[in-house]
This record gives C-alpha cells, sequence and structure tokens, in this order.
C-alpha cells in the first residue's frame, strides 16, 4: 500500500525513526538502533497495525505488513520483560494486551470497564467512581498498577480497593498491559495477583505537523455525557500529543431498576425502588488533561515528558448510604491526582545496546467525611483528609550477547503522606482533632534491584529468568511505629515450540509483598464498611485475634502482634496452538500464599466500652470482647498474619476464524480458594470471583470498514464465601436485630419511611420487622452466595466517511440485575452508549 505511514518505536514507545511507504508499498528505515522494538504501520482508513521486530548490529530485518479495516487483536507486550518488546506468545508469563481500539469500545463511564471480557482479569466495582482490577482473584493491595513503567500504586491504598484507580482518564492511554501472576522480580512489592501497566498514548502521525480527534459520547445506564478533545504535533526532533477528558455520570439506573443490598432490601426486605429506580448518590464529575511529549536529541538520545492532572468531585460511597447501611453522609471530596515522569534514553551507550533513567512524581489526594449510625443525624461526622506524595526514580541498561538479551535495572520511591483529621459533634457543635485513618507524617521507602535474561539456545527454545533484591521501610512518629522487610525474589520461564503454531510454556514465580502504611497504620472506616484497628494502636489494651471477620469471632489465643510481609509462590504451564484460523490458549496455575495478612474481629478485654480508637468511642461490646463503633455496623477489625491460602485455577482462550467474514471468541477464567488450615474459603478481602466466561461472535462484511459484535459475561454462582465478605455489606450484606433497629430509628425515619414507629410502606412496628427479615434468628446474611448471571449485548462501529466513525453499543439487553465479588452496587441495567469521534 502506497503512503502508509511507517514508524519504529522502542519499548517505552519513544518513537526513534519513521518512514512512508512508495507507490510499491515498500519503506526503509535508517538508522535504527539495535534492539527488540515494535514497528507500527497506519494510513489510507485501515485500522493500525504492530508487530514486534528484533534489531542486530550490520544486519538487515525484512519485515511484511499487512493492514486490515478492522483493528487487530493486540498480541505485543512491553510490560512482560523489562526493556523488550515481544510477542505475547514468546513469553513465559501470561499477559492479557488491551489496544486502544478495545478501550475506546468498552468504556461507558470510567476505566474499569476496560477489564470485561478478558482471562484472568474482572472488575471489581466499589462505588459508581471508585474500582480496581482483579488479576487471578486478588485485587486492591495484591495487584500493582504502573504507568509506562512508573509505579502509580502508592503504600497509603487501601486494602480491597484502589482509590485513584478510576482517575486514569481512558482517553489518555494507547493501550494496558496486565501480568497475571506474581513478577515482584520486576514489579517489586504488591504484585502478587500480577502487575498493570498503563501505557500513554503518543504521537504518531508523520505526513501532517499538526493532527488529533475529538469524541463525544453519552450512556444512557448512568445517563452520562462526556468527551475528549486530543491535539498532536510532529516535527523533526520534537512531537507532542495533549488531551483534555470530562465526563458526569448522573444516577445510575441497575438491572431490573433494583439494587439487591440497598439498605431498605438489606433491613426491612423492601424493594430498592421505593426510592425510584436509579440509585441515588451514586453521581460524580471527572474531568482531566495530560501533556506527553517527545524531543529526540540526536538519533541516539530521547528524552520524554509527562504530566497528567486529573479530578473527581461529588463521588460519594452508595454502599455506606442507601446502597448497604443507611447512613446520611459518605462523601468523597476532591479526589485529585498529579502524575508526571521525565525519562532520557540513549542508545549504543558505551557497552550497553541502550540505558534509560527516569524521575517521577505521584501525589494522590482525597478527603472522606463520613456519619455513621446507620442514619443517625446527631452522629459524629468525621473528616479524614489525605495526601501522599511519592517521589520515585528508576534506571535500566540493556545488552545483547549472542542469543542473550541481558539487562539490569532498578527503582526506588519515597512516599510521604499528610493526614490531619477531625470530627464534628452536631449535637454540641465541638470539633476535634483525631488521629486519621493513617498516621499523618508518616513515611514510606521502597526499592529494588534486579538482573534479567533471555536466552534463545535453538530456534525452538527460549528461556527467561530474574532475580530481585527489594523491600520497604516505613516510619511514623504517631503512633510511634516503624518496619524494615526485604526479599530475595526470582522467576524462570521456558517456551518450547513443539510444532509450526504449537508450544508449551511451564513458568515458575516467588512474590513478596511489604506490609504498606494501610497494612502498619490503618485506624478507620475501610473499603469494605469495616473499622480497623492498627496493632500499633492497640499497645497495651490486652487485644487479641478473633477466628473469624464478623461478630461470631471467639478467642482462639492470638495475640495482637507486629505484621510480617507476605510471600506467594506461583506455579503454572499451558500451550498455546495459533494457526491460520484459530488460535486457542490454556494455562493451570497454584499459587501458595504465605503469611496472609488478613482482618479479623478484633478482642478486647471486658470493659472496653467508652474507649476511643481513632475518631470512633466504643459504644458496644460482646461477651466474646468484639467491639462496635458508631461508624460502622459490624465489629472493629484488626489485621494480622494468617497461616496461608492457596489459589488454583485454569485460564482459556479461544479464537477460531469462521471465515473471511465471521470470527467466534470465548474467554474462561476459574479460580478456587482455600485456607490451608481450614480448608474454608480465605479471609482475603473482598472474596474471590467465580467461574467467568465470556463468548463473542465478531462479523466483518467483506471490503467495509463496518463491525458488528455480540458478546456475554456468564457467571456461575459463588458459594465460596469468606467470613469478612458475608460480613461485608456489599456481598453477604450481614445484618443483626440492633442493626435493623438503629436503621428503623434513625436512617428510615429521617427519610420518612418510618413515621410514628411503624414502616409506612408496610404499616409494621420495628419488633414485626425484625421476626419477618429475621424469624427466630439474632443476625443472618442477607445472602449466603452471589448470584450467578448471564448478561448479553451488542456493539458496533461505523464509518462516517474517512475521518469520521460512530460506535453503538446496547449492554445488558434483558436488564438483568447482577452483581460480582466485593461490588459496591449492581450492574447497569439496559443501556445504550453512543461514541462519535472525529479525526483531523
Amino acid at each position: 500500500m502506497a503512503k502508509a505511514t511507517i514508524h519504529l518505536l522502542a519499548p517505552s514507545r519513544v518513537v526513534l525513526n519513521s518512514a512512508t511507504t512508495s507507490g510499491e508499498g515498500q519503506f526503509e528505515i535508517d538508522p535504527a538502533p539495535c534492539g527488540r522494538h515494535l514497528i507500527a504501520a497506519s494510513g489510507g482508513g485501515f485500522a493500525e497495525i504492530r508487530q514486534a521486530v528484533s534489531l542486530t548490529p550490520g544486519q538487515t530485518a525484512d519485515v511484511r505488513l499487512a493492514l486490515s479495516l478492522v483493528p487487530l487483536e493486540e498480541t505485543i507486550t512491553v510490560s512482560a520483560e523489562a526493556g523488550a518488546v515481544e510477542t505475547a506468545g514468546r513469553v513465559a508469563q501470561q499477559v492479557t494486551v488491551i489496544s486502544r481500539s478495545a478501550i475506546s469500545e468498552r468504556v461507558r463511564t470510567s476505566l474499569i470497564d476496560i477489564a470485561e471480557s478478558e482471562p484472568g482479569i474482572s472488575p471489581q466495582r466499589t462505588s459508581s467512581s471508585m474500582a480496581s482490577f482483579f488479576v487471578r482473584g486478588l485485587t486492591g493491595k495484591n495487584v500493582a498498577v504502573y504507568r509506562d513503567g512508573f509505579r502509580y500504586t502508592t503504600s497509603a491504598q487501601r486494602g480491597g480497593v484502589s482509590t485513584f484507580q478510576n482517575l486514569v482518564e481512558p482517553a489518555f492511554l494507547d493501550s494496558a498491559e496486565f501480568l497475571r501472576g506474581p513478577n515482584s522480580a520486576q514489579y517489586g512489592s504488591d504484585s502478587l495477583g500480577g502487575a498493570v501497566n498503563l501505557l500513554s498514548a503518543f504521537p504518531l502521525a508523520q505526513d501532517r505537523r499538526w493532527s488529533g480527534e475529538a469524541a463525544a459520547q453519552f450512556d444512557y445506564a448512568a445517563a452520562a455525557p462526556g468527551g475528549h478533545v486530543q491535539g498532536a504535533f510532529n516535527g523533526r526532533r520534537f512531537s507532542a500529543v495533549a488531551t483534555l477528558a470530562a465526563r458526569r455520570a448522573n444516577t445510575i439506573r441497575a438491572g431490573g431498576g433494583l439494587d439487591s443490598r440497598a439498605a431498605v432490601t438489606r433491613f426491612f426486605g423492601l424493594p430498592s425502588s421505593v426510592f425510584g429506580e436509579r440509585l441515588p448518590d451514586t453521581a460524580f464529575t471527572q474531568y482531566g488533561g495530560s501533556a506527553h511529549a517527545q524531543y529526540r536529541v540526536d538519533p541516539r538520545q530521547h528524552v520524554t515528558f509527562h504530566y497528567e492532572r486529573s479530578q473527581q468531585d461529588g463521588g460519594k460511597r452508595y454502599d455506606q448510604l442507601l446502597g448497604g447501611d443507611g447512613n446520611l453522609i459518605a462523601d468523597l471530596r476532591n479526589l485529585m491526582l498529579d502524575f508526571g515522569y521525565v525519562r532520557y534514553q540513549r542508545f549504543e551507550a558505551g557497552p550497553f545496546d541502550q540505558v534509560s533513567g527516569g524521575i517521577s512524581y505521584n501525589a494522590q489526594r482525597e478527603e472522606r467525611v463520613n456519619q455513621g449510625g446507620q442514619g443517625n443525624p446527631l452522629g459524629t461526622i468525621s473528616h479524614q483528609y489525605e495526601r501522599t506524595r511519592a517521589w520515585g526514580a528508576n534506571f535500566l541498561a540493556e545488552k545483547r550477547i549472542a542469543t542473550h538479551y541481558a539487562s539490569v535495572g532498578g527503582e526506588g520511591y519515597r512516599e510521604d503522606v499528610a493526614a490531619p483529621s477531625f470530627t464534628y459533634a452536631p449535637r454540641t457543635g465541638a470539633f476535634t482533632n483525631v488521629r486519621g485513618r493513617i498516621p499523618d507524617g508518616a513515611r514510606y521507602y521502597s526499592h529494588g534491584l534486579y538482573a534479567q535474561d533471555n536466552w534463545t539456545p535453538w530456534t525452538r527454545l527460549r528461556l527467561s529468568g530474574s532475580v530481585r533484591f527489594g523491600g520497604a521501610s516505613y516510619r511514623s512518629a504517631a503512633p510511634r511505629d516503624s518496619l524494615a522487610a526485604n526479599a530475595v525474589t526470582g522467576r524462570g520461564g521456558a517456551t518450547v515450540r513443539l510444532l509450526e503454531g504449537v508450544s508449551v510454556r511451564a513458568y515458575l514465580s516467588r512474590g513478596f509483598r511489604a506490609p504498606n502504611i494501610t497494612d502498619l497504620g490503618t485506624l478507620g472506616l475501610q473499603g469494605n464498611g469495616a473499622f480497623e484497628a492498627a496493632v500499633a494502636d492497640l499497645a497495651g489494651r490486652g487485644a487479641a485475634i478473633g477466628s473469624t471477620a464478623d461478630d461470631r469471632a471467639v478467642d482462639v489465643g492470638r495475640k495482637v502482634e507486629a505484621i510480617r510481609p507476605e510471600t506467594m509462590t506461583n506455579y503454572e504451564a499451558g500451550f498455546l496452538l495459533e494457526r491460520q484460523q484459530i488460535r486457542a490458549s490454556f494455562t493451570a496455575f497454584r499459587m501458595d500464599l504465605g503469611n496472609t495478612i488478613i482482618s479479623q474481629t478484633l478482642l478486647l478485654p471486658p470493659g472496653a466500652v467508652g474507649q476511643r480508637l481513632g475518631d470512633q468511642i466504643i459504644s458496644r461490646q460482646l461477651p466474646s470482647g468484639a467491639v462496635f463503633v458508631p461508624i460502622s455496623t459490624g465489629p472493629v477489625l484488626v489485621r494480622a498474619n494468617y497461616f496461608g491460602a492457596r489459589l488454583r485455577g485454569v485460564e482459556q482462550s479461544l479464537r477460531v476464524k469462521v471465515n473471511r467474514n465471521w470470527t467466534f471468541n470465548e474467554h474462561l477464567t476459574w479460580i478456587h480458594a482455600r485456607d490451608e488450615l481450614t480448608g474454608l474459603p480465605p479471609d482475603i478481602e473482598p472474596g474471590v470471583p467465580a467461574l467467568l466466561i465470556h463468548p463473542s461472535v465478531l462479523y466483518t462484511p467483506s471490503g467495509r470498514r463496518v463491525w458488528v459484535e455480540a458478546y456475554a459475561t456468564l457467571a456461575d454462582r459463588q458459594s465460596r464465601l469468606p467470613s469478612i465478605a458475608l460480613a461485608d455489606r456489599r456481598t453477604g450484606a450481614r445484618r443483626t436485630r440492633t442493626n435493623i433497629a438503629d436503621f428503623f430509628a434513625n436512617g428510615a425515619r429521617v427519610r420518612g419511611l418510618v413515621v410514628d414507629g411503624r414502616l409506612v410502606p408496610t404499616g409494621e412496628t420495628l419488633e414485626q420487622v425484625q421476626n419477618r427479615v429475621l424469624g427466630p434468628a439474632a443476625a443472618a446474611p442477607l445472602f449466603t452466595a452471589v448470584p450467578g448471571y448471564a448478561v448479553f449485548g451488542v456493539r458496533a462501529g461505523l464509518p462516517l466517511g474517512e475521518h469520521a466513525d460512530l460506535m453503538a453499543d446496547v449492554s445488558n439487553i434483558t436488564d438483568r440485575s447482577y452483581r460480582g465479588v466485593g461490588w459496591g452496587m449492581d450492574g447497569a441495567g439496559r443501556s445504550l452508549t453512543l461514541r462519535l469521534r472525529r479525526r483531523f
């Protein structure tokens, strides 16, 4: 094809050189530094295609590229191995790559939407504005998130949710890569379930100096308008892309117009529709901008600059309000992100083929305002401000020696936390300074040095391995506490090509996770609705650890003690079949988690009522020693190392090109988790997702850029729920007679559902409601399992000339009510999402 644009990209996505094809479709890129790079080609209204290429000194690489009218599946990874571009099928670790076109097609209201329809990963939706990625059944603190190779996750991250993950605007991204399974040898602490690398969009157009696009989108289920504007400049030595994005998500309509764990359903057995079909307190506004620039000092030296700022306003924890506990205030105020970095890269640097180094800055700010008491208007209101500033640095040096690609690298991060907090008492009007969720002035360091080698001793065998020394240290003054933890981790794998298009693989890795600031210093309300106390704040109180994470916990003789690092050993094997019409892969894995850090019920000696825990006063104590505070419906928890857990699972993918117009795709993920001591589901927040199957059928008419895809998500019933999930308002939604009485007297009365001591919709008294909901029991979960579900949708893309296109997505066609493990609200109901994009 003539006049197609060709770019040679480094693993860091630096544009090394460019070319335009001749009338015969040929091109030449010279000079081209040696190493493993990426070739990208586009033009003439065709979808962009990318391919890995390996360049050696003194040799010419012959590359053949075939453009397609519709986007092809992205199979190139730059994250699995440091400093390398590889086809995903050649690396030993399993990788999911989500391309820019797939991101654009899937996102309805926020970044988490991209995790649907892939093997080994799934979304965890805590609220309409907050979410995190499940990777191999683990989420939150067990999944490390990076931006362009720099650490995005901070040590202040909560256990089962990522507050700031959705602040990364999808319009800022070129692709997202999910490494499934532990990779602490490369990504350090927190990557027990896996690691995510969110890669920024970068300027590519060569045929004109200025280019860009504008897009507008609307989603019916969330009544959410949004859009972005992106502009790019391409010069001989300098290029840049800038993006502005904004959206307003209004109140969401769940499937069937109902929310299964709403407070009125949990405590009164009434449908959530008594407050209307749309879920109150689920609206939010998000906006931000980014700038990404590259400067070519000379053909061998490149500098990359990146900065982004995002803000989220008006968000609320619906699951703490009418979505679960019935409270009146649960605000997420002024969530702000400032993230940026500068990276220098040089090729043919002395003895190395390439070296790079960079520094990063990451500031994440939030203010949470909460009032407990299940809607008590006179309850204490807590204001918890948090800002974490992280400075980081990393480096990488790579050298090819015969058939070895060897590299050494390292990274280090310093995090400083500001967390001033206070409470306001509506009854007295008094303001009181209190200890926040995490210690004000706490400091956290993390570091690591690693070496990696990829060796191809013969064409059918590829070996890879790496080793890392890394660790972390922590210090806080109030309470006085400290930690230092170090470990050596490693990974090794082999890929063997048995026949043309048939390969098998084996992979072994060891993960390490140092306790973070939340593990060590948390004293406040957590994402699962439980109030947690830190080990350091319990010194001298005779505190013990309960047997479970609910009000049934008993004393098993374990005292509260300092937390130790977690470890993970991962074993996996699988095969890949790639033929002209079919691509099939299968992986079986086992992950052994040691010294598991989990949250269990805190037990205190008798007489604890009236004692202070952070901004709360203990209001109730059970004979077992379990204590309660007004802001939470469940007992106070404390973190501790438990024995261990084992996760076994399979991941399977299939793509069959039936003919030139029809393609069938299917992905499956199954995970089983058990506590090594009891055989029960381990208390890993928020639980493990059930069997998930994602089938789809894609239709692409010959010679046209139109495409239509029918897709589905099929989820099995998850009956293996740990005690922490059964007590969690988001999953099991456990309730007691006391909970029902508190909501009856407070939240329901304030909202007009209870008048003159009777529940208005039914005319019942409190005792009648308690007996109807619980029968003779004192307490019971609303759900003992997460029901299975099947959700269907159809999406299509239609070109509107050469420079514009329209995408439509009809999701949840049957308007099914459904919810995943750990979700704080039911999934969106039947919806239509429209997106119009214009390129210029």
